[in-house]
Order: structure tokens, then sequence, then C-alpha cells
């Protein structure tokens, strides 16, 4: 037998909820739920609160997705996710319903760069799912977005019309299509596809100062690192910069070396400078000229045990080993003062002796926060 449903078989709370229109919760409710899920963190403190809070949210009409892509803006990688998952829960739901799409609100929002990027990014995908056509519209128009995450398909786009013009022998235009998609290009791998592809037609690159990496240095060293007191020893150089001084190091004097780097990535190699040696620590000091000063981040690559300042401000460091190493591995927010500019970077060699724990190195570029490379006015 069929069972027949009926509201009287529900509690009257239930009852008061599923009558209740789905977008008509007050602000400060809202808000709340908001402030749930952003101070979710990763040893699961508040998961509770933001799982209640989730839930709440995704009782909402597609209507307040623009809200709640808004809310997004400097959450944590968590947060993100529960957002996320939000929205993704809401579309569903009304798609089910046959509810009209926001995509005017979406369009809205993804044009609006103050936004954060992978919010934006997210406002895409939705328009690109529910409009196919009007998504291939937008992403040509995106080559110089802030969002790395939104231009990166408007490069793509670039580099598959160079590969066809390669394929048809019209090397010229293949030419001017990638060396456009280089200036726009910011993620390592598609600059590498570019710098391959120009490369293979005898075109010169140059990724240091597409990137920004800095190559000129000032190198000073060894200093000890025995049983790892390198890494909190305080010496000579983190006191004050003398270019003309020596210091007693270790088993050696230590006095500053010039060292320029020709490798296409930046990489400062102080096994060149101070030998092959382990419990070390080096110094490497750079001059950096900016015409107006602003906010910058120093991107910094490194398998050893490193400590960064800029302009005497220390910015972060890090003490650990032979990690696997890569651009952009840390991402340290700085800011520029107008005229010159001291980079300072402390360096530590450990005791291990295999073959992949040899490196003693690093790689350091400015940028702004989308990668674009900021050049010293000197370069």
């Amino acid at each position: 037998m069929k069972h027949l449903f009926s509201y009287a078989m529900l509690p009257i709370a239930l009852i008061t909820f599923l009558v209740t229109p789905i977008a008509s919760f007050p602000a400060n409710d809202f808000n709340d739920w908001v402030h749930s899920i952003r101070s979710v963190d990763r040893e699961g403190e508040g998961n509770l609160q933001a799982s209640e809070a989730w839930n709440n949210l995704t009782q909402l009409g597609g209507d307040r997705i623009p809200e709640l892509l808004q809310a997004m803006d400097g959450a944590g990688k968590l947060s993100l996710n529960w957002f996320r998952s939000a929205i993704e829960t809401i579309v569903d739901r009304e798609k089910r319903q046959g509810v009209n799409f926001p995509l005017a609100a979406l369009g809205e929002f993804l044009m609006d760069t103050r936004q954060n990027p992978r919010a934006r990014r997210f406002a895409f995908e939705m328009i690109k799912e529910s409009d196919p056509k009007a998504a291939a519209v937008l992403i040509p128009g995106m080559l110089n977005d802030p969002s790395v995450e939104l231009r990166r398909s408007s490069v793509q786009l670039l580099i598959n019309k160079g590969v066809s013009f390669l394929k048809s022998n019209e090397n010229n235009a293949a030419i001017l299509v990638f060396r456009q998609a280089l200036g726009a290009a910011r993620d390592v791998d598609q600059t590498r596809q570019l710098s391959d592809h120009l490369k293979d037609l005898k075109q010169k690159v140059d990724l240091p100062r597409h990137f920004g990496f800095l190559m000129d240095w000032k190198i000073i060293g060894p200093f000890d690192n025995t049983d790892y007191k390198g890494f909190s020893e305080v010496y000579a150089p983190e006191r004050m910069i003398d270019l003309s001084a020596s210091y007693p190091g270790k088993n050696k004097e230590a006095t500053w070396k010039d060292f320029r780097s020709e490798d296409e990535f930046g990489m400062i190699d102080i096994n060149k400078v101070c030998g092959l040696l382990k419990e070390t620590t080096a110094y490497a000091y750079t001059e950096f000229y900016s015409e107006k000063g602003g906010p910058v981040e120093l991107r910094l690559g490194s398998k050893n045990g490193w400590k960064v300042w800029l302009n005497g401000e220390f910015l972060f460091g890090r003490d650990e080993y032979h990690r696997n190493m890569k651009i952009d591995q840390y991402q340290l927010p700085g800011q520029l003062n107008p005229g010159k500019n001291t980079i300072l970077v402390k360096a530590c060699q450990n005791e291990q002796i295999e073959t992949w724990t040899v490196e003693w190195q690093f790689q350091l570029r400015v940028c702004d926060s989308s990668g674009t490379a900021i050049l010293s006015t000197d370069r």
C-alpha cells in the first residue's frame, strides 16, 4: 500500500521551516553564518558551527549567490571550500526546480576586478556551465585580468592559436601570438611552454626579466651552522651591511663577493661562491630601486634553511632543509620605499651528505600579488 504524505506527520517546527520562503532570513543571520564559516580552522575548530551555518546558507535562493561570492574575499582555504560547496548546492537545487540562473548578477560580479580572484573564477565557471557561448566570448578579454586564474584560459587560447599557425607553417604569425601570450602568462607551465616555442623559432626570451628574478647579489660566508645554531645566531651582516668588511667565518675569513646568476630561473648557487660545504651559513645582499614604492611580494624558492629581510625588516624564515623546491614556494608580502631598498637573504646548509642535499641555493623575485614582475629601475 502506498504511504500518503501529510504535513500532520511532521513536527510543527519543521512544517514552519518548509513553508518559509528560502530567501527570507534576516541579514544579521546571514552575517552570523558567514562569520561561522570564515572562522573554521585547519585543526577542526569551528567545524560544528560551520556545518550548521552551511546548512542554513544552502537554503538561500540563487539571488544571494553574489553575496556568498563576496564573502569568499579574504577567507582561508577551508572556508573557501565551505562557501563553494554551499553555492554549488544552491545551484543544483535551483536547477532541479527550474529556477532561472542568476547569469546577469554573476556576470556583474565577474567583471568587478576588485573581488576575490578565486571567487571570480568560480563565478566564471558557473557562467560557463550555464551558458558556454557567453563564456567563450568573455575569455579573450581576460588576457590581462588581475586574476591569474582567469587570465590562464585566455593565455591558453593564444597558445592554441600559435600552435595552429605553426602547423600551417605561418611562423611569423606564431611568433607574434606567442609573444602576446608570454606577456600575459603568469603560470610557470604556460611560461615554459611559450618560451620553448619561441626558442624553437630562434627568438630570444628573457625569462629572468619576465619573472622579475634578482640576478645580481653580494654574497658572504661561510659562517657556522653546526647543530643548526646558525639559523638563530645573529652574525654581523644581520646587524649592519658593510660591503667592505670581513669577518671571522667558519674555518676561514668571510668577505663579500659578487655573484651574478646565469640561470634563466634566477638560481643563486652559494656553492659557487663559498664552496661545497656543510653545516654552514651564508648571506646574500642586493639593492632594489623603486620609483614610487608600494606593496610587493618577495617570492622565494629554496630547499635550505632561510630568512629574508626587506629594508632591515624581517619578513619570514623557515628552519628546515632539503624539501622539494619550486618557483614561488614562499610568498612574502612587503613594502618598497621610494628609491633604494635593501634585501638580505640568510641561507643555511645542514650536515646531511647525501647527493640530493648538496644544493645550497635560492631564487628570489619581486612581483605584485598577481605574479607580475616588478623591476628595479636600474635593471
